[in-house]
């Protein structure tokens, strides 16, 4: 009796020691949403139409996250959008927005109208993909909707930034990311 008594309560604290190791694995990450779709009313119908502009939240949801030094975030994209991260302490009214590419000066169909994207390079350490990539016919490959998942290695205070330059500057759209030790 005491044997399997005993063989069960090491049954019990070895799941116990395995979920909390696999819910401390869970949070390495932390997820954030880069625009999101509407729904209804009226529908939202994504078909043939795959990015109507005027149905899509330019905000990153949440504008704000906590992660430990050598984790990643998960930027889950929406629509059409540029995730840029600028280095340690950069602020939003460091980022030079004249400076910008404008989508009619790269190769194949493109968005109509042309979306001028944020180019400034100082202190930048990440940008994402083109989002007009969608428009060049490679939305199975990239495109808008998509996961780009950014590794912090050191701490400090990143500034995520949309570079479409009318969703940095005329919405607001910018968050940060806290990493600590």
């Amino acid at each position: 009796m005491r044997r399997s008594t005993l063989s069960i309560m090491c049954l019990v604290a070895i799941l116990c020691l395995g979920l909390v190791a696999a819910l401390a694995m869970a949070q390495g990450n932390a997820t954030v949403s880069f625009g999101q779709w509407q729904t209804g009313p009226p529908e939202l119908n994504r078909f043939p139409d795959l990015s109507p502009r005027d149905r899509n939240n330019h905000q990153l949801i949440p504008n704000e996250v906590t992660i430990k030094a050598g984790w990643s975030v998960n930027f889950i994209i929406g629509g059409f959008h540029n995730p840029i991260v600028y280095d340690d302490e950069t602020q939003p009214g460091d980022i030079k927005t004249e400076v910008g590419v404008n989508t009619a000066n790269t190769r194949g169909p493109l968005p109509s109208p042309p979306v001028a994207l944020i180019d400034d390079p100082t202190n930048r350490i990440y940008r994402g993909l083109d989002p007009s990539l969608q428009s060049l016919g490679l939305s199975g490959q990239f495109g808008q909707d998509r996961v780009e998942v950014v590794f912090f290695p050191k701490p400090g205070t990143y500034l995520v930034i949309c570079g479409v330059r009318g969703h940095f500057v005329n919405d607001g759209m910018f968050g940060f990311v806290h990493v600590e030790e």
